[in-house]
C-alpha cells in the first residue's frame, strides 16, 4: 500500500481535489446557498470547532471543580471556627458552674463559722521542685493575707499554709509538704497527735500522723481533724482519713498514714483564712 501511494501520490492528490471541487460545484448547483470556498472552509473548521468545544467544556468543568473546592475549604474553616466558639462557651459555662458550686459551699462554711474572715484566690502556678509540695496564688499582702495563714477548700478541708508572701502573690505549702505540721485530733475518742509531711509519703499524696499519746487507739477509716493547738489553724477543719496504722511487735502504735480530704491535683481556687477566733 505504501509503495502504491508513493508511486501514485500525485494521482491521489488530484482525485481528492477533484472530489472537493465536485462537492463545491454540487452545492452551487443546488441553489448557490454556499460558495465553494465556504464549503471547503466548513470542512476544515468542523473538527476544529469540535476540539475547541471539548476544550471549553473541560475548562468549564475544571473551573467548577476549583470553585467548589474553594467553597468547601471556606465552609470547613467556618465550621472549625463555630466549633471552637462552642467549645469555649462550654468550657466557660462549666467553669462558671464549678465556681458557683464552690461559692455555695463557701457560703455554708461561712454560716457555720461566722468568725472566719476569708479571702478567695486562684492557684496560678505549682512548684516544679520534687522536694516540696507548694503552689503560688494570685493574692498577697495587699489583700490582707499574712504569713502562716491557713488555706482551705470551700468544704473546709485543709490545703496548707502560707509560707512565702509578696505584695500580690503568696506561696502555699500543702499539707503533705515535708516542712508542714498541723495539730490534730483523731477518731471518736479525740486522740491528739501531729500530722506532718514526710518525703516518702509526699510522693504518694499522703502525710504522717505521729506524736500520739501512749495508749492511743486509732483505726483505719478514722477522721483526722485540726485540734487548733498552737493557734495556726482553727479547730475542727477536716484534714483527712487514716488509711493505714503502723504498730510495733508489742502492739504499740507507731504512727498512722493520712490521706488528705483535699484533692490537691484538682485545685483551681482556694480560700485563705485571714482571721478566726482562737479557742484555747
Amino acid at each position: 500500500m505504501k509503495e502504491y501511494l508513493r508511486k501514485n501520490g500525485i494521482k491521489v492528490g488530484i482525485i481528492v481535489i477533484a472530489v472537493v471541487l465536485l462537492i463545491g460545484v454540487g452545492a452551487a448547483a443546488r441553489g448557490g446557498q454556499i460558495s465553494f470556498l465556504q464549503n471547503v472552509t466548513g470542512i476544515i473548521e468542523a473538527p476544529l470547532k469540535r476540539v475547541l468545544s471539548s476544550t471549553v467544556n473541560a475548562l468549564d468543568g475544571l473551573y467548577g471543580y476549583i470553585f467548589e473546592y474553594d467553597s468547601l475549604i471556606a465552609e470547613n474553616e467556618s465550621l472549625r471556627a463555630q466549633l471552637a466558639e462552642a467549645q469555649e462557651s462550654a468550657r466557660d459555662g462549666m467553669a462558671a458552674s464549678e465556681e458557683n458550686t464552690r461559692l455555695r459551699k463557701l457560703l455554708e462554711l461561712r454560716e457555720q463559722h461566722t468568725d472566719y474572715v476569708l479571702e478567695s484566690s486562684k492557684v496560678v502556678l505549682w512548684s516544679s521542685s520534687n522536694w516540696s509540695s507548694a503552689f503560688t496564688i494570685s493574692k498577697g499582702a495587699s489583700s490582707g493575707i499574712e504569713l502562716g495563714a491557713p488555706v482551705i477548700t470551700e468544704y473546709g478541708a485543709v490545703v496548707g499554709q502560707v509560707t512565702e508572701l509578696g505584695e500580690n502573690w503568696a506561696t502555699v505549702s500543702t499539707l503533705i509538704d515535708v516542712d508542714m505540721s498541723v495539730g490534730a485530733f483523731v477518731g471518736a475518742t479525740g486522740n491528739s497527735g501531729m500530722v506532718v509531711g514526710e518525703f516518702g509519703l509526699m510522693r504518694k499524696n499522703q502525710a504522717k500522723l505521729t506524736f500520739l499519746a501512749d495508749g492511743a487507739q486509732i483505726f483505719v477509716g478514722d477522721d483526722v481533724l485540726t485540734s487548733g493547738s498552737g493557734g495556726a489553724f482553727p479547730a475542727g477543719l477536716v484534714i483527712g482519713k487514716l488509711v493505714a496504722v503502723q504498730t510495733e511487735a508489742g502492739g504499740q502504735i507507731e504512727y498512722g498514714i493520712v490521706e488528705p480530704q483535699c484533692d490537691l491535683d484538682s485545685l483551681v481556687q482556694v480560700f485563705i483564712i485571714k482571721d478566726f477566733e482562737v479557742v484555747e
